[in-house]
């Protein structure tokens, strides 16, 4: 074990060498991957023989690319012990330098063994790459990270819109088959998927990454070293096991914004648990002590001309029983999204928050009987000063009910887009017609158009997959598509009407490519 171990060591060595003289003897690389070449192929299996324990010497490391209200920033956590930070190399005009990374935190007890290190990088720098890496075993492997592909006055042209991505094991009930990554957790597919097919500049993840509760009950314990056992919960090894190590190779093909889900919660102590490692390795602005909050501000990121603003609803309704608690606050937050949007009346806003403002989980036959999610959401939305989100708040992502659903009003408000369908376990939706015409929102507003993938002709069980927003240049407006666990388009394709004041999606007859097909009166739904 020791002699494997010194070998791995001197060989990652060698090889770090190697590529830092080529570095600075080679021209620098391009911007980007461009969308004609693709992503790079996903990363070789390792090989035979045991991994780096955790904390263990020469560890392993994972660095991604995240925008953040500070502009881009590229993180990098590692559990090898020497508690130092990389460097990145990137090329900023015509110099082509070095800057070191900051450390934000070390190790703190078996939870979180880690060294967490974060560096911005200006927009228009292009050919990152991580150097003088201190841990035996970096992913991305070829050291390059991601970076923005559009500039101040572009927007990006491609987003994949994923969430609720997690295995599910939960400490009482049925355990969700982690191993396997077709039916049963497919996750790890729909990312390769994501990455290879749909080929992002822009991943935007709408919350609930860690699952796993009880991780003794899974089935995936050999590719999960230090997610094992009960007392593993919610430490870095799971966070690795649920969405870095499945998320590998979309996270080294493209930046992510993300939000919080209500599974990264705070525990009784407001420290530890899942809430803490959410505020350690992913969001916003990243803490070092463990500590978790139950309310967060709203985050706003500029991705050139399009604008997110990440709201966090992970403890709004925590019930999902109806429950208002809590308005005020909420209210106060979407009053600052409208402040954000109305100071760039001209620019797109997504506004991204777990727990959907709209979505109909269920409708009957008659008029009013409907159930949407989240109340407290859309009741805030009407007590703000301007009693609805601003005109250019063009659409709604969110996730929390393990469906894909699209519905519009054809009014003021904007579309909500829940894609809560990649990975945990699905959810039963409604029949889209009875979905049209059911009030919906505070005030209520009739559904005017309603698309929910299920495998059934009037609702069911939901379709693994995830979003597809491609931006139209010559029409100047964002077009939708959902797409499987394989990357295959199901259902219409549709255009987000230009309009501000009747916002809706078009989605014209005989655009499915999958199995869901017109019916008559109503909009397309998948079989």
């Amino acid at each position: 074990m020791r002699h494997r171990m010194v070998v791995l060591a001197m060989v990652s060595a060698l090889a770090t060498a190697a590529s830092v003289t080529a570095a600075s003897s080679s021209p620098a690389p391009a911007h980007a991957t461009s969308h004609s070449a693709g992503p790079r192929p996903p990363e070789p299996t390792r090989p035979p023989g045991p991994t780096p324990p955790p904390g263990g010497a020469g560890g392993e490391a994972w660095a991604w690319t995240q925008l953040t209200s500070r502009g881009t920033q590229i993180r990098y956590v590692s559990t090898d012990t020497s508690q130092q930070c990389p460097s990145v190399r990137y090329t900023l005009g015509t110099a082509r330098d070095t800057h070191q990374m900051h450390q934000v935190s070390t190790p703190m007890g078996a939870q979180f063994p880690t060294t967490v290190c974060e560096l911005g990088v200006p927009l228009t720098a292009s050919g990152a790459r991580l150097e003088q890496v201190p841990a035996a075993v970096l992913h991305p492997g070829d050291r390059r990270l991601p970076l923005p592909d559009w500039t101040s006055t572009t927007r990006p042209q491609r987003i994949a819109v994923i969430g609720d991505t997690g295995c599910s094991v939960p400490k009482a009930g049925t355990v969700q088959n982690c191993a396997n990554h077709q039916t049963g957790w497919p996750f790890p597919t729909i990312a390769n998927s994501a990455a290879t097919v749909t080929r992002p500049d822009l991943v935007i993840h709408v919350g609930d990454y860690l699952y796993r509760e009880d991780p003794d009950r899974e089935n995936d314990k050999q590719q999960n070293p230090g997610c094992t056992t009960t007392a593993d919960a919610a430490s870095w090894d799971c966070v690795v096991a649920d969405f870095f190590r499945p998320a590998q190779t979309l996270l080294a093909g493209a930046p992510v914004a993300l939000t919080r889900g209500n599974h990264e919660d705070c525990n009784q102590n407001f420290k530890g648990g899942a809430g803490g490692a959410w505020f350690r390795y992913l969001a916003d602005d990243l803490r070092g002590d463990g500590t978790c909050d139950r309310y967060t501000d709203p985050v706003a990121i500029r991705a050139g001309l399009l604008n997110l603003v990440s709201v966090d609803s992970s403890f709004a309704d925590p019930m999902d029983n109806g429950s208002t608690a809590a308005k005020a606050v909420f209210t106060r937050q979407l009053d600052q999204v409208n402040q954000y949007a109305q100071r760039r009346p001209g620019e797109d806003f997504f506004l991204f928050t777990h727990k959907p403002l709209w979505m109909v989980k269920s409708a009957g036959h008659t008029t009013g009987d409907v159930t949407w999610l989240t109340r407290v959401l859309g009741d805030a939305v009407a007590d703000t000063a301007l009693r609805r989100l601003a005109r250019n708040v063009r659409l709604v992502l969110s996730g929390h009910v393990h469906l894909y659903q699209m519905i519009d009003f054809n009014t003021v408000r904007p579309p909500q887009l829940t894609v809560g369908s990649s990975g945990g376990p699905l959810d039963s939706g409604p029949d889209d017609l009875l979905v049209l015409g059911q009030p919906v929102g505070t005030p209520t507003q009739p559904v005017h158009q309603s698309i929910t993938q299920t495998v059934g002709p009037m609702g069911g069980t939901g379709v693994f997959g995830y979003a597809d927003l491609g931006y139209s240049s010559a029409g100047n407006t964002w077009v939708l598509t959902f797409r499987n666990t394989n990357g295959r388009v199901l259902g219409p394709t549709c255009r987000l009407d230009t309009s501000l004041a009747d916002k809706s999606f078009l989605c014209p007859p005989g655009t499915s490519t999958g199995p869901g097909t017109n019916r008559p009166g109503g909009p397309v739904a998948a079989r």
